[in-house]
């Protein structure tokens, strides 16, 4: 299986070959021949610097920039199989534009535009016309972190083998509660980090310290929780813990409190809707739960997370989990292998984002919204997972799910021959951490109606 370092670097890269052939040099009209034709500086800069050069641009993820004229001049014909193909911007949802605040893909309009100038010889137009350039920060996407905290010392990723998953405890140090409007996970070593899952936990001591309203039960040493409101369902055999193959009982076991925050390739940075965010509370302390793929030398890793806080508290406290399906047995050479799963609510909430999350042979996903009365809808398709561009897609406006109502999931897999990714297709597969393995997990973000911080009911987007 080819190392996860070169399956990062070539994901923009491949997204400009031909799928079929060599691609070839196209007649194009000289530079100017057409009066009317978009220019680089007046209209194809901004399209590209609106969608495209958050990775291709110097010290991104893409091959090469598309900041500069010269740049993407020398890159015409990669560009025309790119957008005309709608192979990028990567997107893999289906859904009308304004569905996800997060949408990639380009307007039908934009796409017109780039696609006149390219076949009008890719002019570049009046300097003057040039809007200002983005400026990017040279490591934080979201900009300079109002709080950082880090691996407290490298970790060595070996450069061959099995890396069980590694857990690393960073206090926050915060005295206070903290509302998050922005998160990001870094990487420090991006080749070797497949995924990273990052919680937070108030230690029973620092709980007991923190001043709080809420009443305590009998006994008890830290404040009293809500009571959850998530239902897994037993009948598919899907585990509130995943199971974690190989590890032993205290990983399974261990401690790490609610999770905040999400990274995977095509993944990094969490906003959250205004009106709401993250909270963090006094005291706590983070666990990374690191996921590392060897790729053929030694790498140090030292990842990071970094925090934006919201300006003044939100309107709603938004709140990250998942439901998975840990329970199933792929057979060897099965193709469209179906892979159910499913949550339910007991009170109004509002979902503001859902992740999709399988191995190598996972190839498409949808959701369900199941309402009370039985009725349902579809509420989120992705016809073409790829794991290379793993999204948590965001509702621009929230699914409002009433008591009763649940979220049906279904992953297809492919353990054939046929999937190019699939690392052995004479094996059966069941959930594991591993690449080669499989997982039907999925991440979501949600608030809960009742717990408005405001006391006002929701407000319509």
């Amino acid at each position: 299986m080819s190392s996860h370092r070169n399956k990062i670097r070539s994901i923009a890269l491949a997204a400009f070959v031909v799928a079929v052939g060599v691609i070839g040099a196209r007649d194009r009209a000289p530079l100017g021949a057409q009066s009317s034709a978009p220019t680089f500086t007046a209209d194809v800069a901004p399209i590209l610097y609106k969608n495209c050069t958050t990775c291709h641009r110097t010290g991104g993820l893409g091959p090469f920039s598309l900041i500069e004229y010269d740049s993407a001049k020398k890159k015409v014909d990669e560009i025309h199989d790119a957008v005309s193909s709608g192979y990028m911007p990567p997107w893999h949802a289906d859904a009308p534009h304004g569905t996800f605040v997060n949408d990639r893909r380009l307007s039908d309009a934009d796409k017109q535009t780039l696609i006149r100038w390219l076949d009008a010889g890719a002019p570049k137009g009046d300097p003057k016309a040039l809007p200002k350039p983005p400026v990017y920060p040279s490591s934080w996407s979201i900009g300079t972190p109002d709080a950082v905290m880090t691996m407290p010392e490298a970790y060595t990723v070996p450069a061959a083998g099995t890396v069980a998953y590694q857990y690393f405890e960073v206090p926050t140090n915060f005295t206070e509660d903290k509302w998050v409007q922005s998160l990001e996970i870094l990487p420090g070593a991006r080749e070797v980090v497949h995924h990273v899952l990052v919680f937070a936990r108030v230690p029973r001591v620092a709980a007991a310290a923190v001043p709080t309203s809420a009443p305590l039960a009998p006994g008890a040493t830290s404040p009293a929780r809500p009571r959850p409101v998530l239902v897994h369902n037993p009948a598919h055999g899907i585990p509130d813990t995943p199971p974690t193959a190989g590890a032993p009982p205290s990983e399974r076991q261990r401690e790490v409190g609610s999770l905040i925050g999400t990274t995977a390739p095509g993944t990094n940075v969490l906003t959250f809707p205004e009106g709401t965010a993250l909270k963090i509370p006094a005291g706590s302390v983070l666990t990374f739960q690191m996921h590392y793929t060897a790729h053929g030398h030694e790498m140090k890793d030292r990842t990071s997370v970094g925090m934006i806080f919201a300006k003044s508290p939100p309107d709603e406290q938004i709140l990250a989990s998942s439901f998975q399906n840990g329970s199933f047995i792929i057979p060897a050479g099965a193709t469209d292998y179906q892979v159910p799963g499913e949550i339910g609510f007991r009170e109004p909430v509002r979902i503001w984002a859902l992740f999709p999350h399988t191995h190598v042979r996972g190839v498409r996903w949808e959701y369900r919204l199941v309402k009370p009365d039985g009725t349902t809808e579809m509420i989120l398709n992705v016809p073409k997972y790829d794991f290379n561009w793993q999204t948590y897609y965001m509702f621009a406006k929230p699914l409002d799910i009433p008591a009763g109502g649940k979220i049906e999931s279904m992953a297809w897999y492919d353990n054939s021959a046929a999937k190019k990714t699939n690392p052995d297709p004479t094996k059966d597969v069941k959930w594991g951490d591993q690449t080669w393995e499989e997982m039907q997990y999925t991440g979501f973000l949600y608030t809960i109606n009742s717990r408005r911080l405001n006391g006002a009911p929701p407000k319509q987007p």
